[in-house]
């Protein structure tokens, strides 16, 4: 009697594909859609850029040098302070890099090497050949503000603001709605019930009002702002989760894992989230450009950062106050525009990509 054998050959670690990340074929599908919308795509990058370059605005536009060389030494005034006798100055107080003297004695025995917009959103330009709003020039590319201050570089930093503050609300706001939307729909009943009539009480509180007495007992910043819209902002994704959630939680599957004895909260993040968060990573954009909108109102209005912070609102305020010098006005449209743009395309590819019945184009 004969036994036939087989050879089995292992394929050699160099033999197998370098695979970092693998995502299963619902994710690689959700993705190919998204690439295939080459509007959602490409505003997509773009996004990403503008975020990039908002986040080095410290680096792109600054009163003080990148780098210094005194004395075959090198310092990094952005990142460090340093006093004036560090370069032979006469006080130890912080160095004034606008300074021509300052300047002339760092020359004397090094270099410097300046951003590429050397204004800081702060600054105060002093040698301007025209009375402040002045036009664009080659200096000040889109001009200077009713204060003196260059209007591209308090462009850069208020955008940074701005998107910060909404990406942070739009995480914070996610958080605490998808949690109570979920918690809402698994349990149903009683705290159901209670949970709907505390929300419609509090969606009918005047916010703006509240805004006003808030902001006439503290002064208000970045991180008071921040929490004071969360109070008010998580209710947008409440309705939306538990209604998702309201729709799987008697089906067969969730009462088999009951019945094994999995805990609520393992039965909502394994089956009850994966299905709410398609709807919810859809709106997701939405909420950006809504708290974006918000933050410039409240600054158009003096009821967000306080007076100087650098901010997309009070940029549109300028243009308002300033009707004879249009630059403002349409640089302020022109930022917030493209940024709501870009927000509302990606949402839209996220939809998409989402969306069960659409199929991948070849």
């Amino acid at each position: 009697m004969k036994h036939s054998s087989a050879i089995v050959t292992q394929a050699k670690p160099s033999d197998q594909p370098l695979a970092y990340w693998n995502p299963s074929p619902l994710t690689q599908r959700r993705i190919d859609i998204f690439l295939n919308n080459k509007r959602a795509k490409w505003s997509l990058w773009l996004f990403a850029l503008m975020l990039t370059l908002s986040l080095c605005s410290p680096i792109i536009a600054n009163d003080k040098p990148l780098v210094i060389q005194y004395k075959q030494s090198f310092f990094f005034p952005v990142f460090n302070a340093y006093p004036e006798t560090t370069f032979g100055g006469d006080f130890e107080t912080t160095t004034d890099y606008t300074d021509p003297y300052i300047i002339a004695l760092i020359e004397k025995n090094g270099w410097l090497i300046w951003p590429l917009i050397p204004y800081h959103y702060t600054t105060h330009i002093r040698n301007l050949t025209s009375p402040a709003p002045s036009s664009p020039s080659s200096s000040h590319w889109l001009g200077t503000d009713d204060q003196a201050r260059d209007v591209l570089a308090r462009t850069l930093y208020g955008l940074r603001v701005s998107l910060l503050f909404a990406i942070g609300l739009t995480f914070g706001s996610s958080l605490i709605g998808i949690t109570i939307g979920a918690f809402q729909g698994y349990f149903g009943g009683t705290i159901d019930l209670i949970g709907q009539r505390f929300l419609e009480l509090w969606s009918g509180l005047p916010t703006v009002y509240l805004l006003i007495i808030i902001s006439s007992i503290i002064t208000p910043n970045t991180a008071w702002l921040l929490f004071i819209m969360l109070l008010f902002s998580w209710t947008r994704l409440v309705d939306l989760v538990r209604a998702e959630c309201l729709k799987v939680r008697n089906l067969d599957y969730i009462k088999a894992a009951r019945a094994l004895g999995v805990s609520h909260i393992k039965i909502i993040q394994r089956h009850l989230l994966p299905n709410a968060m398609v709807a919810t990573i859809a709106y997701m954009p939405f909420i950006l450009a809504g708290a974006i909108s918000t933050l410039t109102a409240l600054d158009f209005l003096g009821l967000g950062l306080p007076p100087g912070s650098a901010s997309l609102g009070e940029l549109v305020l300028q243009g308002k106050n300033n009707l004879h010098a249009p630059w403002l006005g349409l640089t302020a449209f022109v930022t917030l525009s493209s940024t709501l743009t870009l927000m509302v395309f990606i949402g839209e590819g996220a939809r998409d990509a989402f969306d069960p019945r659409l199929k991948v184009s070849t």
